[in-house]
């Protein structure tokens, strides 16, 4: 008799392995792409291309609403989103099946992106008014300020799956509220719906605060929650959670 035990890669559902292989693959791309096609004097930024740029910007694409999920800044940033995607995605993808699992990934991380998007509009509304105030009238150099203005908008930009991550938080911890997770910096096991409450409120006092150095996107973190939240609202209502 054989006794069959299961790899670690087969034990894995297919979507979120799909997804960590994907997420994987294009970061170590954007990682030696720059360098390969500098050879031929070519400027290949992939995270550049793909990561998600204001609305305004002569650089965004509304396909970066989705492409920008899958770019990472660093090894650590891409170690604990996909760490996270397999500790409370492969739960989710077994509850849920495969295909209500990547709608939800997808809509999570596209929803957050649309906050973030609102977010910057709020935060430089005022500055960029000025700017057009100052471009429109005879006093300053428009051409100049023109070129600055193209370049502050093109320098606002995200990646990074976190926002869906943040909306497989809320889920999980929505529909498995009495599990005990333990927090990486705080070895005292915490049940799901704390963590998450934890998170929740940590992450809006960062996106209010706005720490200087914090480069982290709090309010898309946010968005991938409250997108998150209304679809398991909209599946409960219609019975079909």
């Amino acid at each position: 008799m054989n006794n069959y035990r299961p790899s670690f890669l087969s034990s894995i559902p297919p979507v979120v392995k799909n997804l960590i292989a994907i997420n994987i693959v294009l970061w170590l791309a954007s990682v030696v792409t720059p360098g390969i096609f500098a050879k031929w004097g070519l400027n290949v930024d992939l995270t550049d291309i793909l990561g998600l740029h204001y609305w305004e910007s002569s650089k965004f694409n509304p396909a970066q609403l989705i492409t920008y999920g899958f770019m990472h800044a660093n090894l650590g940033h891409i170690f604990f989103n996909m760490f996270a995607l397999y500790m409370f995605g492969g739960v989710l993808e077994q509850l849920w099946g495969t295909k209500r699992f990547l709608f939800y990934y997808i809509l999570t991380g596209v929803g957050a992106g649309l906050v973030q998007e609102l977010f910057w509009s709020v935060e430089y509304h005022s500055a960029i008014a000025q700017i057009n105030s100052a471009i429109s009238s005879d006093v300053f150099n428009a051409p100049a300020l023109l070129a600055q203005k193209k370049e502050f908008l093109n320098a606002l930009i995200t990646i990074g799956a976190s926002g869906s991550v943040f909306g497989l938080l809320l889920a999980f911890g929505w529909l498995f509220p009495e599990v005990r997770l333990m927090m990486l910096f705080i070895p005292i096991p915490i049940k799901a719906r704390v963590f998450v409450f934890i998170y929740g409120v940590a992450e809006l006092f960062l996106g209010v605060a706005q720490f200087s150095g914090d480069n982290i996107a709090h309010f898309a973190h946010l968005g991938g929650m409250l997108f998150g939240a209304i679809l398991i609202l909209y599946w409960k209502k219609k019975r079909t959670l």
